[in-house]
């Protein structure tokens, strides 16, 4: 579809729950603005790949009281769940404590459904945006892949997580195999396994756990075999809240080290009071950003290269409902969660699809004794989390961006390069004043923007941000 030139103050690229709280916010912020374009290809905006799982045994990993578009109602996403039927069609969904875990696509409903209700304001425009050219008077011409342009005065990127990048052993040996499952949320792929199929996760974190609850809900009863390099899950959430516990803004450590020796501490000094250690790694949470721009480059990847495994497994927990599913099968020995590296991988001889194609033999070699045994498995999944590091490479968008020399990678490789307003360094190290980034890929500059808390309220940030350009009126110029 082409056509005239779509004039609008403000262009948002992607429309997950990032965009979308950007223009949620801007909106309310700028009662004036009579327009705000998301470019965003699925037919809702706000629920982008994590709130589109279609599969009702991904769940929520959060109360749904600590969720909402709006920091200020705290609550406004748990109340609406209340107010519908769909708890009534879901009574898994809440605990006995009272606390509600719904489908991950239910709280995507929420959204979207709070999008809709800013009328023509917002305009989606359902499509890939392809291109972003600088023009000369200033601002940007946003080409978009149904062959709409629109030229705006600032552009917002808030594109989506990367998938799972599949190791390339695997991808050499399994490519085109139906036992083959690269994305860990296909859970058509999953369907055609027959119930006693032998399934290895590659990853043992979030993904496998969403992976083991899609087995479930389908009856699966086969062993299933998770293998990471630490064999570390996901924890839960702790019998009894308690407030955040601990202090590391107020003179943050300079050095990883440091920072190990002031958490444990403070677990020491919270247990000593009857606290589990949640509450200190929740504080932590919250302090990230003090906690990260206190920390030398050097040190920023020190600690990603030794300590991020496990802060991911503590800081994002996983439902009830599906903690009670993983230890159950472990219970029962169909799921075992092993420290182990894939060495070979093959395609065997068993049968294990309801297609009969031929088995999977994967060598594994024991992290601690070193030891490899070879088994046999019908299907092999990739659970390894978002390949952030390759999100230049694997999106259109950016690498045009990066030609264009708008955008470039941050140093640690976690998404792209942002200044602390937020807006998006060029392959000069210049930021253009009307560029910005939302969502988890400018967590190379802010830190820890991947729980949806913080992707809120780092949201509100850039859309504060973007506010502020427009009420300047120079949008279009240099930095």
């Amino acid at each position: 579809m082409s056509g005239a030139e779509i004039a609008v103050p403000v262009a948002i690229l992607g429309g997950g729950f990032s965009g979308a709280a950007v223009a949620w916010h801007l909106l309310r912020l700028r009662p004036e603005l009579d327009r705000v374009a998301v470019v965003e290809p699925r037919a809702e905006i706000g629920r982008g790949l994590a709130y589109s799982a279609a599969d009702p045994a991904h769940r929520i990993n959060v109360p749904a009281s600590r969720m909402s578009l709006n920091p200020e109602a705290p609550d406004q996403f748990n109340d609406w769940l209340e107010a519908s039927a769909r708890l009534a069609a879901d009574p898994a969904a809440r605990m006995p404590d009272g606390r509600n875990f719904p489908a991950r696509a239910v709280f995507g409903a929420y959204v979207a459904e709070a999008m809709a209700a800013l009328g023509p304001r917002l305009l989606h425009v359902r499509a890939h945006a392809e291109r972003v050219e600088p023009l000369p008077a200033g601002g940007y011409r946003v080409i978009a892949s149904d062959g709409r342009r629109l030229r705006a005065d600032v552009v917002v990127l808030a594109v989506t997580h990367v998938p799972p990048s599949p190791p390339a052993l695997l991808q050499a040996a399994l490519a085109g195999h139906p036992g083959f499952i690269a994305d860990p949320w296909a859970s058509e792929a999953l369907a055609r396994l027959v119930p006693d199929s032998r399934v290895l996760i590659v990853g043992t974190g979030l993904s496998m756990a969403d992976i083991v609850a899609s087995l479930d809900r389908l009856g699966h009863r086969g062993k299933v075999v998770a293998v990471s390099r630490r064999g570390l899950r996901s924890r839960g959430h702790p019998a009894a809240a308690h407030d955040p516990y601990g202090d590391f803004a107020s003179d943050p450590a300079r050095t990883t080290r440091e920072l190990v020796r002031r958490v444990r501490a403070a677990v020491r000094a919270a247990e000593a009071e009857g606290k589990s250690w949640h509450c200190v790694l929740d504080q932590v949470r919250l302090q990230g950003s003090a906690i990260w721009q206190a920390l030398p480059l050097a040190e920023r990847a020190r600690l990603l290269r030794h300590l991020r495994p496990f802060w991911d497994v503590h800081r994002f927990r996983i439902a009830p409902q599906v903690e009670a599913g993983l230890d159950r099968r472990i219970a029962e020995g169909t799921l075992a969660i092993r420290t182990a590296s894939l060495t070979t991988a093959e395609v065997g001889a068993r049968a294990g699809t309801e297609a009969g194609d031929g088995g999977i033999r994967i060598g594994l070699r024991d992290r601690r004794s070193g030891a490899v045994e070879v088994q046999e498995f019908d299907a092999v999944a990739v659970a390894t989390g978002p390949a952030h590091g390759q999100v230049f490479a694997s999106n259109p968008l950016l690498s045009a961006l990066a030609q264009a020399g708008l955008a470039r990678p941050d140093p640690l490789r976690l998404g792209i390069d942002v200044d602390r307003q937020g807006r998006a360094l060029g392959t000069d190290g210049q930021a253009r004043a009307d560029l910005f980034v939302a969502g988890p890929l400018a967590r190379g500059t802010f830190g820890e923007l991947m729980g949806l808390p913080d992707v809120t309220n780092h949201a509100i940030r850039i859309a504060g941000e973007v506010a502020a350009r427009l009420e300047r009126g120079d949008a279009g110029k240099a930095a």
